[in-house]
């Protein structure tokens, strides 16, 4: 059974992810972690940018430049629909060969941009981490040091989180304290250990 958790930024869909594979024991994948790695100089998304903008995002010593990466995609709607296209492929293909090597049980793989890469064929279940607006814009700002402009436009980047939750197999409010948080996923890690 492979269950895919998503939620817009700020929701906390990385503390509930964490969470449910420390307690039930079940492998996690990241999928921002394996985008970082095959953004690693000499991986196959550092040479798919490489190719395609030259030394564009790149460092002195073509590492590639993270930060000034991530603000001309947050910033450029079209650069952002190319650079989806160029290193989403890649992500879902190191993805796919990860979850082939763990066998039988239950895995967890947290993809935040699930329904935006259109991989929802790729999980069995769908948890969508939700919170409102405020929540994700307070953590947001406090956990990344962003103006509220800034913030407003990376929440903009992503689909509402309204549509996500239509569409999931289970919602997990992360509006609240964290202990109803953490009620939900027991609750729900419950069921999928008892399959």
């Amino acid at each position: 059974m492979i269950i895919g958790i998503t939620g817009g930024i700020g929701s906390g869909k990385s503390r509930v992810a964490n969470f449910w594979s420390s307690f039930f024991d079940h492998p996690l994948l990241d999928l921002d972690i394996l985008c970082r790695q095959i953004l690693d100089k000499e991986q196959p998304g550092w040479l798919a940018l490489h190719r395609r903008f030259g030394t564009r995002f790149f460092d002195q010593d073509d590492s590639l430049d993270r930060a000034a990466f991530r603000t001309a995609i947050f910033n450029d709607d079209s650069l952002r629909n190319e650079v989806n296209r160029l290193l989403h492929p890649l992500a879902r293909s190191r993805m796919r060969k990860q979850c082939s090597r763990l066998e039988g049980g239950t895995i967890l793989i947290e993809i935040p941009l699930l329904f935006e890469a259109g991989w929802q064929q790729d999980v069995d279940r769908i948890v969508v981490v939700y919170a409102d607006t405020l929540t994700r814009s307070r953590r947001i700002m406090a956990r990344d040091g962003v103006s509220e402009q800034h913030c407003c436009r990376v929440l903009g980047a992503q689909d509402p989180l309204e549509e996500k939750c239509m569409a999931a197999d289970h919602v997990i409010d992360n509006s609240g304290p964290w202990v109803e948080t953490w009620l939900q996923v027991m609750h729900l890690g419950q069921r999928y250990v008892e399959r």
